[in-house]
C-alpha cells in the first residue's frame, strides 16, 4: 500500500476539509507513519477516519481528533507537555515532531512498553515515557506549558490543574461515561478560563481522579 498518498488524502479530506488549518500540524499529520502504531493486521485501515483498537480494551483515536486537539493545544517549538494516556504512542509522536519535550504516562505496562519500542524505532527520543495513574500526572516534572489527556474524565483532575504553568493550557474531553466534549483550560494564575470544543467519545481515564476501575 502507498502510506505516503494516504496520508496526503487523509490531511485533505479529513482535516483540511474539515476546518483544520494549523500548517505545522497538518505537515506532521502527513509525515508521522500512523500505520506503524496499529496491529499489522489492521494497517490497511490506519488512515481511515475512524478510532482503532491497539489492544487492552484501548483504541487510537480517529486521525481527526488527534489534529483537532492538537490544534487546540496550541504546542509551541519550546512546550515542554504532557500527555496522560500514552495509549498507541500515535498522539505523543505527533507532539514530538511539534515541542521540545513530551512526557507520557500510561496505566497499562503491556501499551507503554508497545508504545516505547514504536517511539524508539522511529528515533524520537524527546518522548519521555512513564507507568502509572494518569489522573496523577508528573508533579517531579511540572509544570508544564501544555497537558494534553487523551482518556474521558468527569472532570479535569486537580493534580494536573496544579502541574500546569502559569499561561499554559489543557486539553481534555469531559462528560459523561459514553458522552464527552472537548474542552480547553487557560491557566492565568489561580483562574482557569475553559472553552468547549467538539463532542466526542473517549475511553475512560482510570485512576484516582478519573473513573473507579469497578465502575467500568
Amino acid at each position: 500500500m502507498n502510506f505516503d498518498q494516504l496520508r496526503k488524502e487523509m490531511v485533505e479530506r479529513q482535516l483540511r476539509a474539515r476546518g483544520l488549518s494549523d500548517e505545522r500540524i497538518l505537515k506532521v499529520m502527513e509525515k508521522v507513519p500512523r500505520h506503524l502504531f496499529v496491529e499489522e493486521s489492521l494497517r490497511h485501515r490506519a488512515y481511515d477516519d475512524c478510532a482503532l483498537p491497539i489492544g487492552e480494551g484501548q483504541t487510537i483515536s480517529q486521525p481527526y481528533m488527534v489534529a483537532m486537539m492538537t490544534e487546540v493545544l496550541a504546542p509551541a517549538p519550546d512546550s515542554r507537555v504532557l500527555e496522560v494516556g500514552t495509549g498507541s504512542g500515535y498522539q505523543a509522536a505527533v507532539l514530538a515532531e511539534l515541542v521540545s519535550e513530551v512526557y507520557t504516562i500510561e496505566r497499562n505496562p503491556a501499551l507503554s512498553r508497545r508504545a516505547e519500542e514504536i517511539l524508539k524505532n522511529l528515533g524520537y527520543s524527546n518522548v519521555h515515557l512513564f507507568t502509572g495513574d494518569g489522573s496523577l500526572g508528573l508533579p517531579e516534572h511540572a509544570p508544564f506549558d501544555r497537558i494534553i489527556i487523551t482518556a474521558a474524565s468527569p472532570d479535569v483532575p486537580e493534580p494536573l490543574k496544579a502541574q500546569l504553568a502559569d499561561g499554559g493550557l489543557l486539553v481534555a474531553p469531559v462528560g459523561g461515561r459514553f458522552s464527552q466534549q472537548v474542552v480547553r483550560l487557560e491557566k492565568r494564575g489561580t483562574d482557569f478560563r475553559e472553552r468547549y470544543f467538539t463532542p466526542c467519545v473517549f475511553v475512560p481515564l482510570i485512576g484516582k481522579y478519573g473513573w473507579d476501575e469497578n465502575e467500568i
